[in-house]
């Protein structure tokens, strides 16, 4: 899936040793599906050459307002009326305080001024030492540049180039790549909180031994991902799995349906939206044993005896908040036959406006799926597709039914 297909960017580079970075981004976004235009300033080039930047862009790198190459000697002008959006990275301290009083005495800085701000967002990626970036002016700075409009990521943490450690290095490639994704998504859940559960759950039979299901938890992190490009404030319980957290995603690690129970009703106080995406397991061991079961040889297996679990959709969808219409409850069922008929009763037992039905042998493990979405007037089929793809048609389905 080509996130970024049909924009063009300009990526502007500023000097610092962060540059080394910017080659990799400039690639991941050729890679999505953009185009690329490299301009950069004199003290970028002293950190990575525009030859480098030349090729993994595959168009002529800028780094002079006074280039030949435009028939007008136009530059600044040219490139920012062609761009989708300007994306800075690095941007070093001293760039962000000239963006800031409107400096232009370089290409970078002047087409930066000279762009339409209604028609080209400006992002901005610092890259500085963690002193810098602590400065009350640097603060300052971030302050009013975003009250101007800009957009300003935030910034990473950890060893420096100049051998310190703290906040102040710029995001990696791949950071970045979801922040400039995210950016252009339609914000249909701006001022919402969505709360969303995903992965399996861990019931322990002994201390070694347990019962769960094989739920990846993909779906339910899509759902998150998703949820916060469209601009909503995002809380994930999440089951065990080895998965990375969406960027902007509080993250809450769980075990077992009653620890998963006891978060969401926690966080459910300041949700708008619950999305209950993992595989909750309907049954625990009554008694799990204090130490690890063994064989004895006779051929007899342990006598488990099993309790139900709490059922935490029907919890939160039967709560005071959801019957008076301030939380808005989404299912998930996993069957593995009859969807229609299954999620179709589901919906109605636990008593929720939507339904999102799948196989779960079809995509358990899986980066993609097929849903069913089941309300009040019937059935809708989503087409197989990426698990983020379907996360986000989800989303705006959620969106539209929120708003009427």
């Amino acid at each position: 899936m080509n996130d970024l297909a049909g924009k063009h960017i300009v990526l502007g580079l500023t000097g610092g040793i962060a540059c080394y970075k910017a080659a990799e981004l400039c690639r991941a976004l050729v890679k999505e599906g953009a185009t690329v235009q490299v301009v950069m300033t004199e003290a970028a080039a002293q950190f990575i050459t525009p030859v480098t930047m030349q090729a993994l862009s595959n168009r002529p790198v800028y780094t002079s307002q006074w280039d030949g190459r435009e028939a007008n000697n136009m530059a600044h002008i040219n490139l920012s009326r062609e761009a989708d959006a300007i994306l800075i990275a690095p941007c070093s301290a001293d760039f962000m305080a000239k963006l800031l009083h409107g400096g232009a005495d370089e290409l970078l800085s002047l087409m930066c001024l000279a762009r339409p701000m209604d028609k080209v967002p400006l992002l901005i990626a610092p890259a500085m030492n963690r002193e810098m970036w602590a400065h009350p002016a640097t603060r300052r700075n971030v302050a009013q540049l975003q009250a101007d409009g800009c957009t300003v990521f935030e910034v990473g943490s950890g060893e420096q180039a100049c051998g310190e450690t703290g906040d102040g290095r710029m995001l990696e490639a791949q950071e970045l790549i979801q922040d400039v994704v995210a950016f252009f998504q339609p914000k249909v859940l701006s001022s919402q909180h969505v709360l969303i559960t995903a992965g399996p759950t861990y019931e322990a039979i002994d201390p070694v031994r347990g019962i769960t299901n094989l739920s990846s938890g993909k779906m339910g992190f899509a759902i998150a991902r998703a949820a916060q490009e469209a601009g909503a404030e995002v809380t994930l319980v999440a089951g065990p799995v080895a998965l990375s957290t969406p960027r902007g995603v509080r993250r809450v690690d769980v075990k077992s349906a009653s620890n998963m129970l006891a978060a969401c009703v926690e966080y459910a106080r300041a949700a708008s939206i619950f999305v209950a995406a993992a595989a909750v397991a309907d049954w625990r061991p009554a008694a799990p044993a204090e130490h690890k079961l063994k064989k004895d040889g006779s051929g007899r297996t342990p006598a488990l005896e099993f309790v139900e679990n709490p059922d935490i959709l029907a919890t939160l969808a039967q709560s005071p908040r959801a019957q008076s219409g301030d939380l808005y409850c989404v299912g998930f069922a996993a069957e593995s036959q009859d969807l229609l008929d299954n999620a179709t009763a589901k919906r109605i037992r636990k008593g929720v406006p939507l339904l999102v039905g799948n196989i779960g042998p079809a995509t358990f493990g899986q980066d993609d799926n097929a849903l069913l979405l089941v309300d009040t007037t019937g059935a809708t089929e989503i087409p197989r597709n990426s698990k983020l793809a379907l996360a986000r048609q989800l989303v705006a389905e959620i969106a539209r039914r929120i708003e009427h």
